[in-house]
């Protein structure tokens, strides 16, 4: 039986699960503190292009999804624009205050570009780019605090989870054996129920009789749903113990547990990724089970607004602004490949879907 927990909001938790999405246990750094981090090409990348900066969330380079994501982007768009750049990494524990201080420092150094890794972001943006109306900065998963009016000078970067979820659900569909797959979110909130939603209607759009379990790690604490992977452990073990050979996370650190669990189910047993290509950072014990992993195309964001501010300075048009959301049709989300264990059948039939999603002949539910 399909279980669909209901819809739960608030700005405030939002953001304290973008941080916990991005957050690894190697982030030693003191409250308040700001450090540089260790992106190679920001200590070697002198050219006359655009100067950026990129101000990480808590975690930082070699979280191994979102913000290592990041500094992808910001790697191959500081060498295709022959720019410079300087990244900061965010501390444990720290106020909108710290990351204000870190926002006014990159633009006081005369970044023309700054970009803020995470929606917990969003209310010190807002609160620093009306000072300096020449630099424009890019929000990732931003958006305006409630009842702040958007900025002429600020892009809130969004991805359709949605619409990669619904892939990797049909491709949950396409391999099942057993005609039961399951979902392990890690906070009940919009921006994970998004990929709930997408998840079950592409596991509907191949076979509406597939049954799909369903189950968020916690209601209302971060850590419990994103930063412990024996809850998501715990999750997926029922899930398999229940009939289930697919289990899709979308769960942040929590969602190695899941990788465990579908080792432990045995052969046969898959999970399914998110964010980045989880297959290539996973062990080789969890490996052969990882079917494919939903990707947020952070880089391409990172990439596509960059190049975005710089076109529109020289063109002397208007620089991206406002709400900007990446998709399918550029790349902004996805599935991978590696692994091969997507027979070119199924490759075939998500390419036809994803078509289809981008032609408007599919519409995929969403949270929002």
């Amino acid at each position: 039986m399909r279980s669909r927990s209901s819809l739960a909001s608030g700005i405030a938790v939002a953001a304290l699960v973008l941080a916990a999405c991005a957050s690894t246990d190697d982030s030693n750094t003191s409250a308040g503190s700001t450090e540089t981090a260790s992106g190679d090409i920001c200590e070697t990348a002198s050219g006359d292009g655009p100067k950026i900066g990129l101000a990480f969330d808590v975690g930082g380079i070699g979280d191994q999804s979102f913000n290592d994501s990041a500094i992808a982007g910001l790697e191959q768009v500081v060498t295709d624009l022959d720019g410079s750049c300087t990244d900061v990494e965010a501390a444990d524990g720290e106020d909108d205050a710290a990351r204000e201080e870190r926002l006014r420092q990159l633009a006081e150094a005369d970044h023309t570009i700054i970009i803020a890794v995470g929606f917990i972001y969003g209310a010190s943006v807002y609160t620093v780019a009306p000072d300096y109306p020449d630099i424009n900065f890019g929000i990732i998963d931003g958006a305006p605090p409630e009842g702040v009016d958007l900025l002429p000078n600020v892009a809130n970067i969004g991805f359709a989870a949605n619409q990669g979820s619904f892939l990797v659900g049909a491709a949950a569909a396409l391999t099942t054996q057993s005609d039961n797959v399951g979902f392990v979110g890690g906070l009940n909130i919009p921006l994970i129920q998004d990929f709930e939603m997408g998840f079950v209607a592409g596991v509907e759009q191949i076979d509406p009789a597939i049954e799909v379990q369903s189950e968020y790690l916690s209601q209302d604490d971060p850590a419990e749903g994103f930063e412990s992977p024996t809850n998501g452990e715990t999750a997926a073990t029922g899930m398999f113990d229940n009939g289930a050979d697919v289990v899709f996370h979308a769960a942040g650190k929590s969602g190695l547990g899941v990788f465990d669990a579908a080792v432990a189910a045995g052969d046969g047993m898959w999970a399914i990724g998110v964010d980045s290509d989880q297959y290539l950072t996973a062990s080789p014990e969890q490996q052969p089970h990882i079917l494919t992993s939903m990707l947020k195309r952070v880089d391409t964001g990172v990439i596509e607004y960059v190049t975005g501010v710089a076109d529109a300075a020289e063109s002397g048009g208007e620089a991206p602004n406002g709400f900007v959301t990446y998709d399918l049709s550029s790349d902004g989300v996805g599935y991978a490949t590696s692994g091969d264990f997507l027979s070119q059948d199924i490759i075939d039939q998500l390419e036809d879907l994803k078509q289809q999603i981008i032609d408007g002949e599919i519409k995929v539910p969403t949270a929002f």
